[in-house]
């Protein structure tokens, strides 16, 4: 009994994250206005932030189910068990990353020398990474026709994950580079500090 609780008890964690994100966002959505580049820096990074930490949560999940279920569920070693933690995964993580992307969104255009790029490069990154995890998560739909295609499929989906979860601070630091006023704002927000903090 205590291993299904537990199961659910994370899921309701997860869940009151991204509910306490779309209320954050919802509070202050700025859609193609004009903002203060630390308006943007904060809002940005602070959706990022809140993103991040729920697919390192989801990623923590996949990589050991049995610790998520309090190792009562040896049915998670299977490949039919493994398929349906990272499903599980791949669906939260494109739940997370819709609440991105509508936070990224939200957050205005920074009113500096590249602000309008600099909005559009990290709004098509989150768009992108939408993408991706969406693909991921069709690509469990195909049967495989072999185990080594099963593993593939898993392995596949599971990289996704990580692969879009490391391309975020690569976008901000890209945009940092594309805009000087932009680096100030971002060098001075507790938002991106703390991004910056958890990802070193």
């Amino acid at each position: 009994m205590r291993g299904p609780l537990i199961w659910i008890v994370g899921i309701a964690v997860g869940l009151v994250l991204v509910l306490v994100a779309t209320a954050m966002i919802g509070d202050r959505d700025r859609r193609g206005e004009t903002v203060t580049a630390g308006e943007w820096a904060q809002s940005v990074c602070g959706s990022i932030g809140v993103w991040r930490g729920e697919l390192e949560a989801i990623v923590e999940d996949v990589r050991t189910p049995n610790a998520s279920t309090g190792g009562e569920e040896p049915q998670s070693e299977t490949p039919q068990g493994r398929t349906g933690f990272i499903r599980k995964g791949l669906e939260r993580s494109v739940q997370a990353t819709e609440t991105l992307v509508e936070g990224i969104d939200n957050a205005g255009v920074p009113d500096t020398s590249q602000g309008e790029d600099a909005a559009s490069q990290v709004s098509e990154w989150a768009d992108s990474s939408l993408d991706e995890l969406e693909q991921a998560e069709d690509s469990l739909d195909d049967e495989a026709d072999s185990l080594e295609e099963s593993i593939a499929q898993l392995t596949g989906a599971a990289r996704t994950i990580g692969s879009v979860l490391g391309s975020g601070v690569e976008t901000i630091a890209e945009v940092v580079r594309l805009d000087p006023e932009l680096a100030d704002a971002v060098g001075d927000s507790s938002t991106c500090d703390q991004l910056r903090e958890e990802t070193s």
